[in-house]
């Protein structure tokens, strides 16, 4: 297996839990779940593996972090258990969809679609001004939420399972904007929320990716597991540190951070 900037492949293993950790606090942090870094990273490393491999991954690691993650939240009652429920039954059948499409997709394809979205949402949370909701502290008794449109909610979320799984994201960086921007949720319950849904459609990506036999060998499996250990870790950090961040700031670095690691992306693609 060739590995892109690393020789020793002992070093490799050794890097993937500092990694996880990475991608937990990141990731918990702005409730993307991290596969929007992780993607990218196992792309750079693995420039011959099968896009479906690296989904089935990412979404593997997403599982972990957002579990952990909603462990956390949880504690904090941020997680608005209504609407989480509502949105985990609407991303579902379309999470089952992604990931049995990505096995139709080449690795040429794949990283444009990838980075083109992430500039996408990146450049939309940049542009549109943020709503006063998104910087509302979550009240003591628990989180609150502004009337919405469950059936706008239940449309985007089929299109964010389908997404989160096929490009092994977990769907965060979709859903996290859209409860902000549109159904005007609080930034912290929105990040809390996603979370929560997210668990359950990466296990559901995952299991069909496994069961359409996508994973390679026993050193994707391994490089799961250390990825998974760092994240279970770092989620339980980026749960901790997001109660000392503003949502206005937790929105921006979101924006920034897509906006980086599509760049990033669009560039090596077009170099190779």
């Amino acid at each position: 297996m060739a590995v892109l900037g690393i020789a020793d492949a002992n070093l490799m293993y050794y890097c993937m839990i500092p990694l996880g950790l990475a991608v937990g606090v990141i990731g918990t942090l702005i409730g993307a779940g991290g596969g929007f870094i992780l993607v990218p990273i196992l792309l750079f490393l693995f420039p011959k593996a099968d896009p479906a491999v690296i989904s089935t991954v990412s979404l593997a690691v997403v599982f972990f972090n957002a579990t952990s993650g909603s462990i956390a939240y949880a504690r904090m009652r941020r997680i608005h258990y209504p609407s989480a429920f509502l949105l985990t039954l609407a991303c579902l059948p379309g999470a089952v969809a992604g990931a049995l499409v990505v096995s139709m997709i080449t690795r040429g394809v794949f990283a444009p679609i990838f980075g083109a979205l992430l500039a996408a949402i990146g450049v939309f949370l940049l542009l549109r001004p943020a709503h006063p909701s998104a910087k509302s502290a979550v009240p003591a008794d628990g989180p609150m939420v502004p009337p919405y449109s469950r059936v706008l909610a239940v449309v985007v979320s089929i299109a964010v399972g389908f997404l989160a799984s096929l490009l092994g994201i977990g769907g965060g960086i979709i859903h996290v904007p859209f409860l902000v921007r549109v159904l005007r949720f609080p930034a912290h319950v929105a990040t809390a929320t996603s979370h929560f849904v997210l668990a359950f459609v990466a296990a559901a990506g995952t299991i069909v990716h496994i069961i359409h036999g996508d994973f390679e060998s026993a050193t994707w499996v391994l490089i799961t597991v250390l990825l998974g250990a760092g994240v279970l870790v770092g989620a339980q950090l980026g749960a901790r540190l997001s109660r000392r961040i503003h949502g206005v700031w937790i929105m921006r670095a979101l924006a920034i951070a897509l906006l980086s690691v599509s760049l990033r992306l669009i560039l090596v693609t077009g170099k190779a």
